[in-house]
């Protein structure tokens, strides 16, 4: 009965995983990390790797909780959730002035800071050893952070046993990563195809930078007075 259990628990888990991509911080976000990729595969492996960072932060926090059988205190709640807001304010800034230097010359260098543009690949940065071709991990970890409070206190009420509790959270992320995958493939797909359109592509870098500064001031507007 408890291996059933857990078993299903643990599907509706990955279930609501896939679901959870489709939430709006998390279509804003990748949608600035996507607007500017010619391959929809390309597309779709940043949507892994924002799964893998999201189902890492997720995880982390979570399992912690779970194992204290403990609750994210309400302001550090509030502390990750405005931290997603400035983080999509900060994408949104970075996409809309790819779309205000599309076609200015990109290949820059400076001592400890270069940014190289090379046929075929996205444009990245680095900084000493750091390759923020690595940006969705990140963005996925900050994102799993915030929705660690919440998905905690739902295992907390709803699973009696620690194993079911950790599974359900591991499958959740592994569902989390295989829908914003899918997403991100969909999303890349006309991308690619538009692409050779200058004026197409900065208008879609504006439109998706403007939809994510707007949501993050939304969102994060009411957070600034419960965290500070």
């Amino acid at each position: 009965m408890a291996v059933l259990e857990l078993i299903t628990s643990s599907g509706f888990g990955s279930l609501l995983g896939m679901r959870h991509a489709l939430e709006p911080d998390h279509l804003a976000a990748v949608s600035t990390l996507v607007s500017r990729e010619r391959s929809s595969l390309k597309a779709a492996f940043l949507g892994i790797c924002w799964g893998l960072g999201h189902t890492v932060g997720l995880v982390i926090v979570g399992a912690f909780l779970v194992l204290l059988r403990a609750e994210l205190p309400a302001r550090v709640a509030d502390f990750f959730e405005l931290l997603v807001a400035v983080m999509l304010i900060v994408l949104g800034s970075r996409a809309l002035h790819q779309a205000w230097s599309l076609g200015q010359p990109s290949h820059l260098h400076s001592h400890a800071f270069a940014v190289h543009q090379h046929s075929g690949l996205p444009a990245h940065v680095h900084i000493g050893t750091w390759t923020l071709a690595r940006r969705p991990l990140l963005i996925g970890a900050i994102h799993g952070l915030a929705g660690s409070g919440a998905l905690t206190a739902l295992v907390l009420t709803t699973l009696p046993s620690t194993a079911a509790r950790l599974s359900y959270m591991a499958l959740f992320g592994l569902g989390s990563t295989v829908g914003m995958a899918a997403l991100s493939g969909l999303l890349g797909w006309p991308l690619a195809r538009l692409g050779a359109h200058r004026t197409v592509t900065r208008a879609i870098s504006f439109a998706v930078g403007l939809m994510s500064i707007i949501l993050g001031i939304f969102w994060g507007y009411p957070l600034v007075g419960r965290v500070f």
